[in-house]
This record gives structure tokens, C-alpha cells and sequence, in this order.
């Protein structure tokens, strides 16, 4: 006579794991805020209170001037104290830099207007060149600018996100170099000054837009979610 088999005890019988949801971070609203405030005034609250204070001193150079040293100052005080410098304020000490070299250099309208397209080539290159290494600038200034904890673990699909998205900010940058080149010297001053400030909010806007619905995007597609850090 064959035994019984045996039958399974149900506390035995447990369901499979659930998959770990990883999430990525933000801080919480005030301080949210608190972060970004203080890196906006850093990059360019306080340099340009140093271009318009040298400006009311002794006239434009002095005022850019001012705004380079104080650009710079803020560099030397980060590296210094935090070993490191914020990408935002390297990407405006970089701005400066060119701006104020061009402005200085000579009287000439045409080198004056060169800032323009000159300074968003500038902008390309950096976005570019760290599009392809592991640390890609737009997932830098998503740590610095706005405090984003990404997920413990690696997630390659999140990393092609930032490489991509860094790809897409240089590939911004280098349309607006080209149509600064073309409108430099195609359209009287006062429209090509009209025309750059125009383009470069436009772009920017349909850049960040772009950069958000992607980056909720992916999210989805790797079952990431975005919330705020406990209490």
C-alpha cells in the first residue's frame, strides 16, 4: 500500500518576494527651496550684485570686473572648504570668463556681440564632454541644484537618462551658438539683442520641459518613484 503524500502545511506556503521599490529623493518642500535659493544667489544673485555695485562705482569694465572677481572668489572659498566646486558655478564662472574677456578685449561692436555665441559654444563643449563618462553634468546639477538622492543601487537605464538628457542640454547649446553665429550678422543690433534673449528662454523652457517629461518617463519604465525624504 502506497503512503499518502504528504500534504503542505499552509503556513509553509509563503508568496514569492515582492520585487524591492527603490525610490530616488528629494528634500522636503521648504528646504527644497532653501537649496535652490542658495545656489541660484551663489551662481548669479551674487555676482551680479558685485557687477552692479562695481557698475554704480566706476562704470561698466569696473562693474564686470567685479562680477568676475566675485564669480571667482566664489569658486576659490568652495574648492577650499568643500573640496570641490558646484557645476553650477563653474558653468557661470565659465560664462563670465568669455563674457567679460570679449567685452574687455576691444571697442569693437562685433567682439561685443561674439559673447553671445562664444559663450554657448563654451556651454556645449562642458555639457558634452562629461555626456559619456559616469558622472554626466545634468545628474551633477540634479544632486547640487535641487538635491536629488538617487537609488543605492545602479540603475543603467537612470544612468542613460543623464548621459542622454547631457547630450540633449549640449545639442541646446549648440543651436543657440549657431543661431547667434547667423543673427549676429544678419540683423541690426537691437533685433539680435532682442532676438537672444527671446531664443535663449524659449530654448531653455522646451529643454527643461523636455528634460521632465523624459526623466518622469523613465521613471515608469523602471518602476522608480520620486518622493520626498521622511521627516
Amino acid at each position: 500500500m502506497k503512503p499518502k503524500p504528504a500534504i503542505a502545511d499552509e503556513r509553509d506556503i509563503s508568496p514569492s518576494p515582492r520585487p524591492m521599490v527603490e525610490h530616488l529623493e528629494l528634500p522636503r518642500p521648504l528646504r527644497l527651496v532653501r537649496t535652490t535659493a542658495w545656489r541660484i544667489i551663489e551662481s548669479a544673485g551674487l555676482p551680479l550684485a558685485a557687477y552692479v555695485v562695481g557698475t554704480w562705482l566706476g562704470g561698466r569694465d569696473t562693474g564686470l570686473l567685479a562680477g568676475l572677481a566675485a564669480t571667482w572668489s566664489l569658486a576659490v572659498i568652495r574648492k577650499i572648504s568643500c573640496g570641490s566646486v558646484p557645476s553650477l558655478l563653474t558653468i557661470s564662472a565659465v560664462m563670465v570668463t568669455v563674457q567679460t574677456a570679449l567685452v574687455l578685449a576691444t571697442g569693437e561692436l562685433w567682439i561685443y556681440l561674439l559673447q553671445f555665441p562664444v559663450a554657448n559654444l563654451c556651454m556645449c563643449v562642458l555639457f558634452a564632454r562629461t555626456a559619456r563618462g559616469p558622472n554626466p553634468l545634468v545628474a551633477r546639477l540634479a544632486t547640487e541644484l535641487i538635491a536629488l538622492r538617487q537609488p543605492a543601487t545602479y540603475h543603467p537605464g537612470l544612468q542613460r537618462f543623464f548621459q542622454g538628457a547631457t547630450w540633449l542640454w549640449a545639442g541646446k547649446f549648440l543651436l543657440l551658438t549657431a543661431v547667434f553665429g547667423v543673427t549676429m550678422w544678419t540683423e541690426p543690433t537691437s533685433t539680435f539683442l532682442m532676438l537672444c534673449t527671446a531664443t535663449s528662454v524659449t530654448f531653455t523652457a522646451a529643454s527643461a520641459g523636455a528634460t521632465t517629461v523624459w526623466f518622469m518617463s523613465v521613471l515608469r519604465r523602471h518602476s522608480l518613484r520620486l518622493r520626498f525624504a521622511p521627516v
